[in-house]
């Protein structure tokens, strides 16, 4: 129920909404290959190859362990486009995280380690686990948030090829016949992630159990995929799938619905020690593992090979038809579980939603007459600034196909809004990867947030100069318990947040058409210092990605030539609220900025085309910030200065203040700079819409801004705007 509104049953929020989204979208997207029943969501990349993508979350993991709950964060998720169809060779991987304060001041109890450890450790783990495994990382974003002090999030993603075709089968086939042995491959069993999935579903407490998180080995993962993918090539096995969440309990029997049923012999399992129970053979979360389908005639050459690359495979069993799952010790059966029930049995909850307006208020902030030192301030903010000293020290030159990179510009540190990768090396083809996420705008309506997401995610591709004709999205909700307990009495708004959330996801997508091909949700981020209860902000991320024809069309964001006429493309709205630049003020405002699809889909059309006409010099969004700082960006990253004229700047609505033309938050916006030859070209393509050139590029190393009023209002050395964005974090 919203307010007053009439009551509304949902039946399933999941299938109604993200479910919903992509089969609708299906009937005219025939680039969608596997969606919501494998690993990872798979489109058509080449006649030859498909692209996966998947992201996961570490978060319960990484607030016990940094280090070892991020990296194994990274190993895993690799897994997952690792065991998609028949197995794929993985391209890139992204991370986001979502930490608390690194300058807290409070004292935490256990379990909850101070937010710098956290975010030293993480870093540390995901830099371990992806530059140990050879794929570059490409993209992802860093943000603070107080509330984040209970419960990180801690976002990994990865994506893969697969062959469109292996042998006769397709590539996306998963298939399992009764006879078929159960093979696993990889590391061996230990005590180490044991319940790992259910204390992932707990608050954060201070009995939660360190043995929990697993322990990751990165050198033995690689061995095993280059083993898999030679195996593959060879056609040793039928279909394989990772040990995640569950173990063996959930892969082999995820796998036993396909053939209808299996037989597996725990005694067989190769242990890291002596001394597990039967139960937590079963239920280890113990890394580095895949479960694969091998037909008996085949099990021979398979483990053969197995041996010569030194990838531990060891034969549990077989795959049957008996419709159950059977598990033997020393050949005596210790459990029988029917699949029907396994998988189906899980009574469906019912959970109330009620939807009130948070209460807010209009910022009330004074004009002052030093912008300038406001776009600083703004500039070092924590989630505006620089965050080079940790991205930097990820590979992202491994397999060397990175063409858009993180850091873009003259002295290659300037921040770029999306990455372009070629896989293939003999193909101009490749991919763009971006992503969004706005938690603080759950502050006054989480569906506002999920829309914006959205909107930031695709403005990202498009900066870069992906097309619009294969666009896909992932959703991964991270989110306070709304299930209703004595200890949780807003679960009800919090259920009506996830509510408007995915509606909000649901209009945009299908507006953008965007298709979600795979998703993830972490539904119990709290946790307790004393009687205090601390919830992180509703927070969606959407991760996109793009097929791009060619590479070499590729844009980035740092201004290129003196002379360049710098234009502002979309509408500005006095939309401030959560803002950074309200925050700088301890102040949320009530304005959240709307997304207008009707408005920005036009707008988007039409720049894809300059992009693909190579009429854009350089391109970037307005996002944290405003314009203030993505021109300051673009500036300093070009190590060029620019004059801009803020009266000419394209409105949605009436703004009579400098400060809220340079720090709105409106979505669908972006700064591009144009060469004088093209011009007319660019002007005609975007003909009739909100588009104006609002200044020059210029060779002097100044910001320099007019106001309203036509007096200058910013004059600022990109040296000092530069200084200033890098500080925070500089000397990390």
């Amino acid at each position: 129920r919203e307010g007053d509104g009439e009551p509304r049953r949902i039946q399933n929020l999941f299938k109604t909404t993200i479910k919903k989204t992509t089969e609708e979208l299906a009937k005219k997207k025939d680039w969608l290959v596997s969606v919501f029943h494998d690993n990872a969501g798979a489109i058509r990349f080449t006649e030859d190859y498909h692209l996966t993508i998947k992201v996961e979350t570490h978060n319960s993991p990484s607030a016990l362990d940094p280090y070892g709950g991020a990296l194994t964060g990274i190993v895993g998720v690799n897994r997952d486009p690792l065991g998609t169809g028949m197995g794929c060779r993985l391209i890139f991987n992204t991370d986001v995280f979502c930490f608390g304060l690194p300058h807290e001041e409070r004292e935490l109890p256990p379990p909850l380690l101070h937010p710098r450890r956290i975010l030293r450790g993480v870093h540390r783990g995901v830099m371990d686990g992806a530059n140990t495994s050879g794929i570059p990382d490409v993209n992802g974003a860093i943000l603070f948030d107080r509330r984040f002090t209970g419960k990180p999030l801690v976002f990994c993603g990865t994506g893969g090829l697969l062959p469109a075709k292996v042998g006769d089968m397709p590539g996306e086939s998963k298939e399992v016949k009764p006879g078929d042995r159960i093979v696993m491959v990889g590391g061996r069993i230990g005590k180490d992630g044991i319940h790992g999935a259910t204390f992932s579903s707990e608050v954060l407490h201070e009995d939660s159990p360190a043995t929990a998180v697993q322990i990751g080995d990165p050198i033995t993962q690689r061995k095993v995929m280059d083993f898999l993918l030679e195996a593959r090539d060879k056609g040793l096995y039928r279909s394989l799938t990772d040990n995640g969440a569950g173990g063996l309990s959930s892969s082999v029997g995820e796998m036993a619905t396909l053939s209808g049923g299996a037989e597996m012999h725990l005694d067989r399992a190769p242990l890291k020690y002596d001394g597990l129970a039967p139960w937590e053979i079963f239920l280890s979360e113990a890394q580095e593992r895949m479960t694969v389908v091998v037909p008996p005639e085949k099990i021979d050459d398979f483990l053969a090979l197995a041996k010569k690359r030194s990838a531990e495979a060891t034969d549990l069993g077989e795959f049957t038809d008996s419709g159950s799952l059977r598990v033997f010790y020393d050949g005596k059966p210790i459990g029988n579980l029917d699949l029907e029930f396994l998988h189906e049995g899980w009574p469906v909850m019912e959970l109330p939603a009620v939807w009130e307006p948070p209460a807010a208020k209009s910022a009330s902030i004074p004009e002052g007459d030093h912008l300038g030192n406001r776009i600083k301030s703004v500039l070092s903010r924590l989630n505006v600034c620089s965050k080079e000293p940790f991205v930097r020290m990820y590979d992202h030159e491994v397999q060397g196909g990175s063409t858009v990179k993180p850091f873009q510009g003259v002295e290659n540190d300037g921040p770029g809004d999306a990455a372009i990768v070629r896989p293939l090396l003999n193909s101009p083809s490749g991919v763009a990867v971006s992503c969004g996420i706005v938690p603080r705008y759950s502050d006054l309506d989480a569906k506002a947030m999920a829309e914006n997401a959205v909107d930031e995610a695709l403005r990202n591709l498009l900066a870069v100069g992906a097309p619009l004709d294969e666009v896909a999205a992932l959703d991964n909700f991270c989110w306070p318990d709304p299930v209703p307990s004595v200890t949780n009495p807003d679960a009800e708004y919090k259920m009506a947040q996830l509510v408007r959330a995915c509606e909000g996801l649901q209009r945009i997508c299908l507006a953008y058409e965007m298709p979600l091909v795979s998703g993830k949700d972490s539904m119990k981020n709290d946790s307790r210092i004393g009687n205090e209860k601390i919830s992180i902000p509703p927070t969606l991320l959407v991760t996109a990605v793009a097929v791009i024809p060619d590479v070499s069309k590729g844009v980035t964001m740092d201004f290129k030539e003196p002379g360049d006429i710098v234009y502002v493309l979309g509408p500005t709205r006095a939309e401030l609220g959560c803002s950074e630049y309200l925050a700088e003020f301890d102040q949320r405002g009530d304005s959240v900025p709307t997304v207008r699809p009707e408005e920005a889909w036009p707008l988007y059309q039409a720049l894809a085309k300059a992009t693909d006409q190579r009429l854009v010099r350089s391109c970037h969004d307005l996002s944290d910030g405003g314009l203030a700082v993505s021109l300051a960006e673009s500036a300093f990253a070009g190590g060029l200065g620019a004059e801009v004229d803020l009266s000419l700047v394209p409105l949605g609505e009436p703004i009579d203040r400098d400060d809220f033309i340079l720090f709105s938050e409106s979505p669908s916006r972006f700064v591009l700079t144009i060469s004088p030859k093209d011009q007319t070209d660019f002007e005609l393509l975007i003909e009739g819409l909100p588009l104006a050139a609002v200044g020059r590029v210029s060779h002097e190393k100044g910001l320099r801004i007019n106001g309203l009023s036509g007096e200058t209002i910013v004059d600022e050395e990109i040296g000092d705007l530069k200084e200033a964005w890098q500080r925070p974090f500089k000397n990390y």
